[in-house]
């Protein structure tokens, strides 16, 4: 397996590809509610992204609103989970995504093989002006164009699936 990225490693791929942004620097953020404390008033949607796994050893990113209700057994079908869904360990998330508790968003895709980890994000995300997302570290924070979001994951071999929150959440 290629050495993960670093945030800087990012940040060069994104210019590279021609993908603005915004870089925030900030404390360590390692919950939604310290993250919004720290970065609420950066303009733009905010994230709560979720490293998951289900019984067959799937594993799945997915990246939802910052308030978004989570209920596990809902997501099943919606990602079409297989058997159980859970919470990847922190060595998965190292392993696959290169990245610590904390600091998990869609950007983490890029240190894992096309296919080894399927990529959703909330549909309600795509229709924002700007989401805001961790490079890799929960010291900074980027805000991004969505469909800039989406061409960075698709150059890499990462096709992101949108999805609706599943209705017993939305509820």
């Amino acid at each position: 397996m290629p050495m993960p990225l670093s945030p800087d490693d990012l940040l060069t791929r994104l210019r590279e590809r021609g993908i603005a942004y915004k870089l925030y620097e900030h404390e360590a953020v390692l919950t939604v509610e310290a993250m919004m404390a720290v970065c609420g008033d950066i303009a733009g949607a905010h994230t709560k992204n979720l490293f998951l796994r289900d019984g067959k050893k799937t594993y799945f990113l997915v990246t939802l609103q910052h308030d978004a209700q989570v209920d596990l057994k809902a997501f099943r079908s919606v990602l079409g989970a297989r058997g159980g869904l859970s919470f990847a360990s922190p060595e998965a998330l190292r392993e696959r995504l290169g990245v610590e508790s904390g600091a998990v968003s869609p950007l983490a895709a890029l240190n894992a093989e096309p296919d080894s980890v399927r990529v959703f994000i909330q549909d309600s995300l795509l229709d924002e002006t700007r989401v805001n997302i961790h490079p890799l570290v929960s010291t900074r924070t980027l805000s991004l164009i969505p469909a800039d979001l989406m061409q960075a994951l698709r150059a890499e071999g990462h096709e992101p699936t949108p999805i609706a929150l599943p209705e017993s959440v939305a509820a």
